[in-house]
């Protein structure tokens, strides 16, 4: 008897391991699958801006990025004391606007310097809505908790979607033609905006990514939205606001990604790095005891054995 349906997913082609290097971009999903690689000790490189919902705003950011363009303070908006960017999110922003462009183009000159260098980049698409600027006419990354009636709300065309996706595209082929691109789509549902509205977002996103997806083959996905909708099709997965993947779900499709894009060799490494991992976390009951001190020196044992293999790793 069969209970749960399967999306049925092939390994890459070009899979990612311990000497890739990842640069990922996006919505808050992102931080989920980065936080993994992270964990594992990938090299990756996540969110220079900060977390970046709509199209517009990623395109606009690589632009940006790998032009060598600069942001200064007249760029900026002062709000309760602190000056941010509408490119950024506010995680980017401080109590002076000397220090906030200092961040700023910190981030940007290191974004093209990951971007060169990156085997694959992961770009994770939020949402078509978007929130128009009326003053300066464009898609603003963030709104910063500035009164709504200073932007008009859009859902983007599928079309624009797709126009926005070959910029992205083109900005990154600048300064790294080789580059894996991995697109995918936020199993987050922004329910405010409305559960149709939601819908639709996503709808627009899916459609005017595949509509670019086709004509390239250094791109790729990886079906995040799907696997959440089909195969985690119970709120058992979801977070208690009922709209975020919980730790459950995000590990099931952390597990999926794995399938895909990590070769029996590079799981074998991964499951070594988790070994140390939970060793460095471990607490001692008596951390005096001879026991304890052995399980110190076989700690010890194995991160020197990986870090002859990869000596980047730093635990």
């Amino acid at each position: 008897m069969k209970l749960q349906t399967t999306i049925p997913l092939k390994p890459s082609g070009n899979p990612i391991d311990y000497h890739s290097r990842l640069f990922l971009v996006g919505s808050c999903f992102v931080e989920n699958i980065g936080a993994k690689l992270t964990y594992y000790k990938f090299r990756t490189t996540i969110n220079p801006f900060g977390i970046l919902f709509h199209p517009e705003a990623i395109a606009r950011f690589l632009e940006l990025a790998v032009s060598s363009k600069q942001l200064f303070e007249a760029d900026l908006e002062e709000l309760q004391g602190r000056f941010v960017s509408f490119d950024a999110h506010s995680a980017l922003s401080a109590s002076s606007a000397a220090e906030t462009t200092q961040l700023l183009n910190e981030a940007l000159v290191e974004t093209k310097h990951q971007l060169a260098e990156a085997s694959h980049i992961v770009i994770t698409l939020g949402t078509s809505w978007g929130y128009r600027h009326l003053e300066q006419d464009k898609i603003v990354a963030n709104c910063h908790k500035i009164p709504q009636k200073a932007f008009q709300k859009e859902l983007t065309s599928v079309d624009a979607i797709a126009a926005t996706t070959r910029r992205m595209l083109s900005a990154i082929a600048k300064v790294n033609s080789q580059v894996q691109v991995i697109f995918t789509v936020s199993p987050v549902r922004h329910t405010k905006d409305g559960f149709v509205e939601n819908q639709r977002s996503k709808a627009h996103l899916l459609a005017g990514m595949h509509q670019v997806l086709d004509d390239s083959q250094h791109m790729a996905y990886f079906p995040s939205y799907e696997l959440m909708m089909d195969e985690l099709r119970d709120y058992r997965f979801y977070d208690r606001d009922l709209i975020h993947p919980n730790a459950l779900a995000v590990d099931y499709i952390w597990e999926r990604f794995s399938s895909v894009y990590f070769s029996e060799e590079t799981q074998k490494t991964m499951q070594k790095v988790q070994e140390v991992q939970q060793g460095l976390g471990h607490k001692a009951f008596n951390p005096d005891s001879e026991a304890h001190q052995k399980f110190l020196k076989n700690l010890e044992a194995k991160k020197r054995a990986l870090q002859a293999d990869f000596p980047h790793f730093q635990f």
